[in-house]
């Protein structure tokens, strides 16, 4: 396994839609998730795209651990809330509740940085797994959050385009400030 560069804004790989896995079984699909994994771990990342590894293909992985749970999340959605480690290739989203709802994301493509982003907090999403097994999953909160910014670099977005208001992009080091105030 390997730590893989990681593409930051700006480069082309990041603006194009990537192509869909023909074979997810593939022992090169495999390695590239084992580097994939190994990657978001090592930048302590939520999730982590090809594209964002120079590797313009449908396979993201992710994980929405509990530590990263919103604590405004009522005891019963908190159960679909968390999702272990997940690689899904050629993923799919439907959104349940198209009724938005704002976090700060920060990417691993655009390090340093934050920015409050507006999405539906309520999906669906399907894809396979590394063995091609479906996985068919409900989402919400974090994990629904998670599961739609990585799919974005699948189509070429950065969740900077995403947002309202750019005054809401601010450096990491600066969302105290925006936490204290509500």
């Amino acid at each position: 396994m390997a730590i893989l560069k990681i593409a930051r804004m700006g480069h082309p790989v990041l603006a194009e839609m990537a192509k869909p896995v023909s074979d997810p079984k593939n022992p090169g699909i495999r390695n590239l998730v084992n580097d994939m994994v190994e990657t978001m771990m090592d930048a302590n990342g939520a999730g982590l795209a090809a594209p964002q590894v120079h590797v313009p293909l449908r396979v993201v992985v992710f994980q929405a651990p509990s530590e990263r749970a919103d604590p405004g999340l009522g005891e019963d959605e908190q159960y679909d809330h968390t999702a272990p480690l997940t690689v899904l290739i050629n993923p799919e989203i439907a959104i349940l509740d198209p009724t938005p709802e704002g976090g700060w994301e920060g990417c691993m493509s655009v390090p340093g940085l934050r920015g409050w982003v507006e999405r539906p907090a309520h999906i669906r999403y399907r894809g396979f797994g590394l063995d091609g097994e479906v996985i068919d999953r409900v989402a919400r909160g974090f994990h629904a959050r998670v599961v739609q910014h990585e799919c974005d670099h699948l189509d070429g977005r950065l969740y900077t385009s995403r947002m309202d208001d750019l005054s809401r992009l601010i450096f990491e080091s600066e969302i105290r400030h925006f936490q204290k105030a509500g």
